[in-house]
């Protein structure tokens, strides 16, 4: 027994070993490679698919972003009408005002004073006239008074006039329109 060499079979199982060693690292490896490959595969394809996404999102987002703006250019718009629609609401609804003021200035006017000019702005009327005498025109400023139309006289300038006569005279005054009743009960 002493002739049996077992050194072949132990180098022969271990290069047996080795190349089953081999042969499932190179597997392993090659399987770890595929693992791989199909991660990066997939990954890719997500990635591809989310870039999709965010391109349909966008171009969506786009569209929404200008049908907002058409939104808020319709809102102003509609603003803009509705401030015009109350200007001529207004005008219509004034419109017979300016009547009532010019008659309650003529029943106010006495006799012995001419107007010669009449400027209105908003709700401030600037008379210009001349008068036979200075209690012509203080009856003038008692009558706007007691209008329910005018209200705050305020004599600007008399002046003397002797081409009107001994006593005639030159004047400048400023009288307020009253608010219809319906703008004070709408505008508190």
């Amino acid at each position: 027994m002493s002739q049996i060499n077992l050194l072949p079979w132990r180098e022969e199982s271990r290069e047996q070993q080795k190349k089953e060693y081999l042969t499932k690292l190179s597997f392993v490896g090659l399987l770890a490679v595929l693992l791989v490959f199909i991660w990066i595969t997939f990954a890719s394809t997500e990635l591809a698919n989310q870039n999709e996404r965010n391109v349909y999102l966008e171009t969506n987002i786009a569209e929404l972003d200008k049908k907002v703006s058409e939104i808020r250019e319709l809102k102003s718009k509609k603003q803009e009408m509705i401030a015009r629609m109350k200007v001529i609401q207004d005008l219509q609804g004034t419109r017979s005002e300016i009547v009532k003021v010019f008659d309650e200035l003529v029943r106010a006017v006495p006799d012995g004073v001419f107007i010669s000019e009449l400027d209105k702005a908003s709700t401030d009327i600037k008379i210009s006239g001349f008068a036979e005498s200075n209690n012509r025109i203080s009856t003038l400023m008692r009558n706007l008074d007691k209008s329910h139309k005018y209200q705050d006289s305020n004599l600007a300038k008399v002046e003397q006039d002797e081409t009107l006569g001994a006593q005639g005279s030159v004047f400048d005054l400023q009288i307020k329109i009253e608010a219809p009743a319906t703008d004070v009960a709408t505008n508190p």
